[in-house]
């Protein structure tokens, strides 16, 4: 069992406190993403669960075991960083070898052997193996990195943002090994990441992390469709989501002099700020509200544009062959189904507060 526990873990660095009473579940076998921005206190979360940091105060669990007194070596976790640690003057062979020949986890030389060929097998750098690790690109690198923690064998893998200094399409590849490499193995994967991307295509489930707190956990589904708060809607999705300052009123959604439909008649009238996906937006001919073309970028299948309806900018995704200008006026509505609801002091959904 590899189960994953945090029970109100608090951790400081002089006057920075970077986690605030953080609770955190990862069920045995899966893949979890903690996704948040810069300083949100991913990294130390981590570092907290390998043993490399000790908390103020709160327990750390793995396999149902309070693990607060263990040492990094005796925690059975395997931390693989974006950079990449190995030895340069050691091939690809000796780098996967290196960590089965210390005297903590001592092999026979038949066991080393063994496990370094499924590894590189698994990870298709069986033909790098005696290649020096400097003449190596940083994907093939970032692939023996995840292969020394593969022939530990261990029960929870670790990753702390693994794929953020490689270039768009490896990024895409090696995130489709790694989900492949989580079937195969049936261990358990904390993986930490600042993008949405990353986050939404890997995970069963996310945790949104901000300022040190987990803020939302859900599916990746349940996370964009139904965000707790402004924090997380805009957290995931891009373009992210439109945040419209507004009214309820009887005749719906009353924002920059226009009205729309809305679903959420039964919260009565009210300010409000509705929440409506770039998607869910859409551009016709008599819609109720009108704006104007300011940006349009083409992404092949789809074109996003950037409109804007007084001072308020929104995020407009449409087909590729719909034909539209900048500095076009075009009337548009949305889905009414769709649209969301905050509170404009706190933030929080009002359907789910």
């Amino acid at each position: 069992m590899a189960r994953i526990e945090l029970n109100g873990i608090t951790k400081s660095f002089g006057a920075q406190r970077a986690l605030k009473g953080l609770d955190l579940v990862v069920e045995d076998g899966e893949f979890f993403v903690l996704l948040g921005r810069t300083g949100a206190g991913k990294t130390t979360t981590l570092r907290v669960i390998a043993g490399l940091e000790k908390p103020d105060t709160g327990s750390v669990s793995i396999g149902n075991r309070d693990v607060g007194g263990w040492t990094a070596a005796e925690r059975d976790v395997a931390l693989v960083l974006q950079q990449y640690s190995l030895y340069p003057r050691l091939t690809v062979r000796g780098n996967l070898e290196f960590p089965l020949r210390s005297k903590v986890r001592r092999q026979s030389e038949e066991e080393i052997a063994r496990r370094v060929d499924r590894a590189a097998k698994t990870l298709q750098i069986t033909h790098l193996l005696d290649r020096k690790v400097e003449r190596l690109s940083g994907g093939e690198m970032q692939r023996v990195s995840i292969g020394r923690a593969i022939v530990r064998q261990p029960s929870v893998f670790l990753m702390d943002e693994p794929l953020s200094a490689l270039d768009a399409k490896l990024r895409e590849s090696l995130r489709v090994e790694l989900k492949k490499l989580h079937a195969e193995l049936g261990a358990t994967f904390l993986f930490v990441t600042h993008d949405q991307v990353e986050a939404m295509s890997m995970g069963d489930k996310i945790g949104v992390l901000q300022s040190g707190r987990l803020v939302q956990v859900g599916t990746p589904s349940e996370i964009y469709e139904r965000p707790l708060n402004t924090f997380v809607a805009r957290s995931v999705g891009s373009p992210p989501m439109n945040l419209i300052e507004g009214r309820l009123g009887a005749g719906g959604a009353e924002i920059g002099g226009y009205s729309l439909p809305v679903s959420a008649a039964a919260l009565g009238a009210r300010a409000v700020t509705f929440g409506v996906r770039p998607e869910n937006v859409v551009l016709a001919g008599g819609a109720p509200a009108e704006a104007r073309v300011f940006d349009i970028e083409d992404q092949g299948v789809i074109k996003i544009l950037a409109m804007d309806m007084g001072d308020t900018r929104l995020h407009v995704t449409v087909p590729a062959g719909t034909r539209v200008a900048r500095d076009e006026v075009v009337r548009f509505g949305w889905k009414p189904e769709r649209v969301l609801t905050f509170d404009p002091a706190s933030g929080v959904n009002l359907a789910l507060g």
